[in-house]
């Protein structure tokens, strides 16, 4: 989102016009802000066969799914219906890489009948799909590094009490199974979480990657999921992804030539390629004073956002409406009958009822984590590419809402 005379932007589209356009509460995402993410990841390890897998987790929308495809990049998913949409997305199964978790073997069979990779994480589901299919279907397996790479222990999942992946100290007891049922494995994966910051850590547990890889001699990728830290308030510390691919793409080269062969390296970044692509548009319903605070009460809610709610996370906040106006101090807060505070004692532009807030970073994991609470209605999710705006997903209905009831006649 830019000011440019005196009037906020994004991608070209004035933000004031958007929301006369589409109403509030919307959530906007611009095409140019995910292609310069993407294309940094792809010059970070441009000397590897490097393979984006995007993490459709973090924003589901088919729209961008089409455009992460037109790009290059393949899909990471995380349940059946992920893999369904991606594949109506346009994605060929084997860009699609399925790593579920604590899931029914039948939804595993149902990746496999699909045809995309399949990435298990637990030892049990291993012998289950070696007694199934033998080494006649391949398979990934992930591995828990138990290394702590992420700033924010509520999303590190790489750790020793984490339900991910299997340890790697059960990785004899995986060797056995594998051999034992003739597994053929064609890819060994890591994912120690979000907002990883230290490349040391990153490239330590790239290392543990690598030791364990050779025990499997037909591999043709490893990956190493993502995480990647991106800036949510001004002057945060983020990944260095530059220098993380100087440091990682002659360790992974010099391990493709001990492998004896030339392997793809894979990454499933989601937040780092949306994150900063996604503005959230509310309205401000009330201005309340209390003898402690004065809050700014807007037509949201943690039932369309709950990132703050739920990981105490940062968005920073902007009147769109009133960008010359004197600072105050305002407590956000929403609509939901719970204590749904976005931002606590922000400094911003004097807000007035009718004015219209800003969530900046609010790509990833916004709509994707909405829901339904206290009966609301999700908001509208709109596209800008190349200067023009798309409505990609129409702001639900009160119909919507009963759809899917039953027997909505029955008599008491």
């Amino acid at each position: 989102m830019q000011l440019i005379d005196g009037r906020w932007q994004i991608g070209g589209c004035d933000v004031l016009e958007l929301c006369d356009k589409y109403s509030t509460p919307v959530y906007v995402y611009d095409t140019a802000k995910m292609r310069e993410r993407y294309d940094a990841l792809k010059q970070a390890f441009a000397g590897t066969r490097m393979s984006i897998k995007y993490a459709c987790k973090a924003l589901t929308n088919p729209a961008v799914l089409r455009f992460f495809r037109s790009l290059g990049a393949g899909v990471d998913t995380v349940s059946a219906q992920e893999v369904r949409m991606a594949l109506e997305a346009g994605f060929e199964p084997q860009a699609i890489l399925f790593t579920p978790n604590c899931v029914a073997f039948d939804e595993i069979r149902q990746a496999v009948e699909l045809g995309v990779h399949v990435n298990i994480d637990n030892i049990p589901t291993l012998e289950r799909f070696g007694d199934v299919y033998g080494g006649t279907v391949p398979v990934c397996i992930r591995i828990n590094p138990h290394i702590m790479a992420g700033a924010n222990p509520n999303i590190s999942v790489g750790h020793i009490d984490s339900k991910f992946g299997i340890s790697i100290h059960q990785m004899r007891h995986v060797k056995r199974v594998v051999e034992s049922h003739g597994i053929h494995v064609n890819g060994i994966h890591m994912h120690t979480g979000s907002d990883i910051l230290s490349i040391d850590s990153f490239v330590r547990a790239a290392e543990v990657l690598f030791d364990y890889a050779e025990m499997f001699p037909k591999l043709d990728f490893v990956d190493f999921g993502s995480g990647f830290k991106v800036a949510y308030r001004e002057g945060d510390v983020t990944t260095n992804v530059e220098e993380l691919g100087r440091r990682l793409t002659p360790l992974f080269n010099d391990f493709c030539k001990r492998y004896g062969r030339e392997l793809e390296l894979w990454f499933e970044p989601g937040k780092f390629l949306v994150s900063e692509a996604g503005t959230f548009l509310v309205e401000v319903n009330v201005i309340k004073q209390t003898p402690a605070a004065v809050f700014a009460g807007v037509n949201s809610g943690m039932n369309h956002l709950i990132r703050p709610m739920f990981y105490d996370a940062y968005h920073h906040i902007v009147n769109v409406s009133n960008p010359d106006g004197p600072p105050r101090i305002y407590t956000v807060v929403g609509y939901i009958c719970e204590t749904d505070t976005f931002g606590l004692d922000r400094n911003l532009n004097e807000v007035r009822e009718g004015d219209i807030l800003a969530f900046n970073n609010a790509g990833a994991y916004g709509i994707s984590m909405a829901s339904n609470y206290n009966s609301r209605l999700r908001p509208a999710e709109v596209l800008v590419h190349e200067g023009q705006d798309y409505l990609i997903r129409r702001r639900e209905t009160f119909e919507d809402l009963t759809r899917c009831l039953e027997s909505t006649d029955l008599q008491f």
